[in-house]
């Protein structure tokens, strides 16, 4: 608020009330050093509430009653406004004068405490009492009372309402809703102000024998006949500042041929009473008579004025819409300031009394406080900035236009700082600029323009926009781009192991941008129109040239290019229970190919909701019913086909594999046969996953279970309980373990399944078994309860050899790094290896401590096996692939690196073709 306005306002307001000679009505004052202890009352169930107690928060009274007999001079008793209270409530204590009793609501806005007995509140023989923010539905009564003060409180009850009696004195009820009031009894200097007044079917408000009664700023809805009655010896009442709404001819509860008759002073009252300044509404549509005074009617305000002396003032309308709180309503500015009890610290909303500057002040002494229970104020209500250059090199002239939403916006000011250090511009609605600003920024910065809107009544908003301020220059695009590290359950990037995250906002920009446009150098792009932040995911691993191109608003251009490198993340391993995710038996007889494989990323697989930024999945594939021989590759979905393979079967026969394979940026999988159809099953193992998961620690292969050595083998539908943990250099704590199946001596075509939880069996498979033929797998199990896993066979028999080759947990040193498959030899081009002999595969990263291949042997003359190992190390006991004559075999190996090298041995069986595919290497970073 301009402060010379302020204090002209605040002047006049005190003028007035002084040069009528009236004491505003108010609370008793409290000492400012005083601090008055507080009871509660919380009958909530919750609330641990007694009447036995000492009405402290932890342990409040029950009921308002209780604390009526505690409550001592200068203490305030707080009502939890969450439940109703039944109960009918008596105040007979006292307070003292600066010190009164208060019952309040423990809350703040506009909740009330409800006070549901019929019985209502009273206040009886009791003085220096403050009751405010009660809502009482059986009335309320004040006998033998002084020094009672009612504020912000809804007093009900169409036979009981208000009843002040019995000789009270300097009882005040202000800003209420109040039903049906009567003053009678010899009460003395009772103040009704700025209350909602509202009358029953037959119940007017009334005086009677009342002398002082004060009726100031009220508003009276309702009222078939009489909307106040002033009777017996209440004489030296006033009746100022009202506005009085007749009850409409169509009310049900009105007769339509009845007068109003508003205002009635009996003869017996009028010595010394006052009426004027009020405003009468009523219809055009019923017969009005607007005052009776000492038994005479008068028709309209200036009969009424000419015979009594009082109502040179009022206001009298057929019109009800130009009466309340509303631009044009004659209540504005026209009322009494000096009238007894009248509050100009605020109406019924809270609003203040200011001066419309709209509106010629006709109030006495030229006082501007309204008729009614309400204010018309000034409501500043949004304040809101723009700029026409947000951004822009220094030097540049900006403009701020300030505006705001106000019903008085002659009274305005804008201040607006700019947020460099310079000094406010104040500018007014109207003036030279209309309240634009303008200034020129002298050197760079991220400044907040900041403007506060203020009105005449001290009332201000803010509204701030920002600037960016730019060296003079030429435009110069620089541009990072950082790998983005998948996060567990991240939404809205669901699979992103080749993800990039472009940022632009480094760029040299003196003016706003138009439009930048990126080439991310795989034959796709996109077009941004703001320097921003923003993601790209590679379908493949490789380096790509990213271009980006960038226009501003005056034409100037610039482009800049640079290499990223899209490399899988190292990640830690995430056991899971095995499940099923795919059986074509189930819907067709076989497939072909490529059959999409949709993987369990996020929510993708009903039932089945994993982690949303998966690198790669490790499954068991199964191919059976072959119409031919052929093998199967697994591939992400969006990756070319790579030159690999991972089931080889015979045409009718079942085989199965373990595949390890990074997760396609969609979260899917190919599978394809190589020629022919037949059925595909694959079961979902677990998966790797970055900055999270456990890491891996290779072991060289180290025999766990050979069931040749005790002649017991597994049995068909029985289970066998195997130690893997805590044994064999595998540690108690390990979550997983990397295991070599291999089953020999099958009575019949079978499938077996290693599995953490006896209680648990899956319905999936590890291996497939067949009569007369050494067959292997490699698991990744999941350990189960005190170190051990579970075997399981369907069917027949089976001698079953397990070989762990490491295993996962969080003492684990290597982090795995999945790989696009990719072929790194083929003796088919250099050779067989010979009986006893051993090959070298090279290729792997010279840091990588383990790798993940997929072994197969071919064109086998005799039974054998191979093992691979570290470069260089000793030859473990163990297998990793058992060879078959006439047969292509395939197995997922996990073996340990030495020098970025793996040694295969071929034993003594035969000459053998070794394939060696890659599928992902562990690194100790």
């Amino acid at each position: 608020m301009n402060k010379s306005i302020s204090a002209v306002l605040r002047t006049r307001a005190t003028v007035l009330l002084t040069a009528g000679g009236v004491t505003l009505l108010g609370l008793p004052a409290v000492a400012a050093a005083e601090s008055p202890a507080k009871l509660y009352v919380n009958n909530r169930q919750d609330a641990h509430c007694t009447d036995t107690g000492a009405g402290t928060p932890a342990a409040p009274f029950c009921t308002i009653q209780a604390a009526v007999k505690a409550v001592a001079p200068g203490q305030t008793v707080l009502i939890n406004p969450e439940t109703n209270y039944d109960e009918p409530v008596t105040i007979d204590r006292s307070g003292e004068p600066g010190k009164p009793i208060t019952f309040a609501v423990d809350a703040t806005g506009a909740a009330r405490a409800l006070l549901r007995s019929d019985e209502g509140l009273t206040i009886n023989g009791a003085s220096h009492v403050v009751v405010r923010g009660m809502v009482l539905f059986g009335g309320m009564k004040i006998n033998r009372s002084s020094d009672v003060v009612v504020e912000q409180s809804e007093i009900h009850g169409s036979t009981k309402g208000l009843r002040v009696g019995d000789g009270s004195t300097d009882v005040r009820i202000s800003r209420s809703r109040v039903t049906s009031p009567r003053i009678e009894g010899g009460s003395r200097g009772t103040v009704l102000s700025r209350n909602l007044i509202v009358g029953g079917t037959d119940e007017p408000a009334v005086v009677a024998d009342a002398p002082g009664t004060a009726f100031t700023n009220n508003h009276f809805s309702g009222g078939c006949e009489t909307s106040l009655s002033v009777s017996g010896s209440s004489t030296g009442s006033s009746v100022l500042n009202n506005v009085f709404l007749t009850a409409e001819p169509d009310s049900s509860a009105c007769a339509a041929d009845k007068t109003r008759t508003p205002l009635v002073v009996a003869q017996s009252a009028t010595s010394g009473t006052r009426a004027d300044y009020n405003l009468l509404a009523g219809s055009p549509k019923i017969a009005t008579v607007p005052y009776t005074w000492a038994g005479t009617a008068y028709k309209d305000a200036a009969a009424f004025a000419a015979a009594t002396g009082q109502g040179g003032h009022d206001i009298i309308t057929p019109n009800r819409d130009r009466v309340g709180v509303m631009d044009g309503s004659l209540t504005i500015d026209s009322g009494d300031p000096t009238a007894p009890g009248a509050l100009l610290t605020g109406d019924m909303d809270g609003n203040p009394v200011a001066d419309d500057p709209r509106v010629p002040n006709t109030g006495k002494n030229g006082g501007y406080v309204d008729r009614g229970a309400y204010e018309t104020a000034e409501h500043l209500t949004d304040a809101f900035l723009s700029i026409d250059q947000a951004w822009a090199p220094t030097g540049t002239k900006v403009t701020a236009r300030p505006g705001s939403d106000s019903r008085w916006p002659s009274g305005l000011t804008y201040t607006t700082d700019f947020g460099d250090g310079t000094p406010p511009v104040v500018t007014r609605p109207g003036d030279a600029t209309d309240g634009a600003a303008t200034h020129v920024y002298s050197s760079p910065c991220s400044c907040a323009v900041t403007v506060i809107v203020a009105n005449a009544l001290g009332t201000k908003l803010s509204a701030s926009w920002p600037v960016k301020v730019t060296p003079a220059g030429p435009l110069n695009t620089v541009f990072t781009a950082q790998p983005v590290v998948p996060v567990p359950d991240d939404e809205m990037w669901p699979v992103a192991p080749l993800t990039f995250e472009l940022d632009t906002k480094a760029t040299a920009a003196p003016w706003p941008i138009q439009n930048v446009d990126v080439d991310y150098g795989d034959n796709t792009s996109d077009s941004f129109q703001a320097l921003d932040t923003f993601r790209h995911t590679y379908k493949t691993p490789g380096d790509y040239k990213v271009t980006v191109t960038i226009l501003d608003i005056k034409g100037g251009t610039s482009t800049s290019t640079r290499t990223v490198k899209a490399r899988y993340a190292p990640s830690g391993y995430v056991a899971t229970e095995p499940f099923r995710l795919m059986d074509t038996r189930t819907t067709s007889s076989a497939v072909s190919g490529p059959v999409t494989v949709t993987l369990p990323v996020g929510r993708a697989v009903p039932g089945h909701p994993l982690s949303s930024s998966m690198a790669a999945a490790v499954v068991n594939v199964t191919v059976t019913g072959a119409t031919e021989d052929t093998h199967l590759t697994v591939w992400p979905q969006g990756q070319a086909r790579p030159a690999t393979s991972n089931v080889n079967v015979l045409a009718g026969g079942t085989s199965s594999n373990t595949v390890t394979v990074p997760v396609g940026s969609n979260g899917k999988l190919y599978a394809q046969l190589n020629s022919g159809r037949a059925s595909l099953i694959v079961d979902f193992v677990g998966y790797y996953q970055p900055e999270t998961g456990q890491r891996f620690s290779p072991l060289a292969p180290t025999r766990v279970l050979d069931t040749r050595t005790t002649g017991v083998p597994l049995s068909g539908a029985k289970t066998r309980t195997v130690k893997v943990a805590g044994v064999n250099g595998v540690p108690a704590d390990a979550t997983a373990v990397a295991l070599n199946l291999t089953g020999t001596g099958a009575k019949e075509q079978a499938h077996v399944i290693a599995y953490p939880d006896p209680a648990k069996r899956p319905a999936t498979s590890n291996l497939n078994v067949e009569p007369g033929k050494d067959k292997s797998n490699q698991a990744i199990v999941p350990v189960g309860p005190n170190g051990t896993i579970t075997l399981f066979t369907n069917t027949g028999s089976t001698h079953v050899i397990l070989d762990a080759v490491g295993y996962y947990g969080k003492d684990g040193k290597a982090l795995f790094t999945p790989v696009a498959p990719k072929r790194l030899a083929d003796t088919r081009t250099t050779g067989k290896i010979a009986p006893g002999a051993t090959t070298t595969v090279s290729g792997l990263p010279a840091h990588a401590v383990g790798a993940v291949l997929n072994i197969t042997a071919t064109d086998t003359t005799g039974p054998g096996f191979l093992t691979a190992y570290a470069s260089g190390g000793t030859l473990p006991g163990a297998s990793s692939l058992n060879a078959l004559p006439g047969r292509t075999v395939p197995n997922h190996v996990t073996t340990p690196v030495a020098n970025g090298k793996v040694s295969i041995f071929n034993s003594y069986g035969g000459p053998n073709h070794v394939i060696t595919d890659l599928l992902g290497y562990f690194t100790a970073n």
